[in-house]
């Protein structure tokens, strides 16, 4: 007959040598420098990738604002204006009558990770970059482009151009050779 100790061992996977459970300290440490290893391998990737995704949103947003403004300007005949300027160290924009002063209007922040480049060729009067469309929905000279970069470096740029006086629109982004000492175009 067998023991109850017997029956016990036998229903737990028979007389074994029970090893401690766990991990050693040296499998842990494996682990942990793995996982750091691939931590420091993806996070710039992450970050740059971030960045890159809030400057697609930040150029969408802009698009979306130059279109609305010569759609406003068509549909109410009358011209409107895109304005954009750096405020507090974010970049805002508007859209508005051009009879409207930019200070009388209601600014829309982008994201505050966003700038400015030094690329952008709206005619600015004072702190603030615009142009105007007439009733008709062209442009009024000078044509321009809007230019987005991150603050946090990098050189990825997204850029909206306004090309033509019809109002011609496009979205880029940057190239790896300059065109008349621009990156984006």
């Amino acid at each position: 007959m067998h023991s109850k100790r017997a029956w016990t061992d036998c229903w737990r996977g028979g007389p074994v040598k029970r090893a401690a459970a766990g991990f050693t300290l040296l499998e842990v440490l494996i682990v942990l420098a793995m996982i750091g290893t691939l931590s420091a391998i993806a996070a710039p990737a992450w970050t740059t990738f971030q960045a890159v995704r809030k400057l697609n949103v930040a150029q969408d947003q802009v698009h979306r604002a130059l279109r609305m403004t010569r759609s406003n300007a068509v549909e109410e005949k009358a011209a409107w204006q895109f304005s954009i300027r750096e405020a507090n160290g974010v970049v805002q924009l508007a859209v508005h009558p051009e009879t409207n002063l930019p200070s009388d209007t209601a600014w829309q922040n982008l994201e505050e990770s966003i700038q400015l480049d030094t690329e952008t060729t709206l005619q600015r009067a004072g702190e603030v970059r615009r142009i105007k469309f007439d009733y008709h929905g062209n442009v009024k000279p000078p044509f321009g482009r809007v230019t987005l970069s991150s603050r946090r470096g990098g050189s990825a740029k997204r850029c909206v151009i306004v090309s033509t006086l019809l109002g011609a629109m496009r979205q880029s982004k940057e190239q790896s050779r300059p065109q008349r000492g621009k990156y984006c175009y």
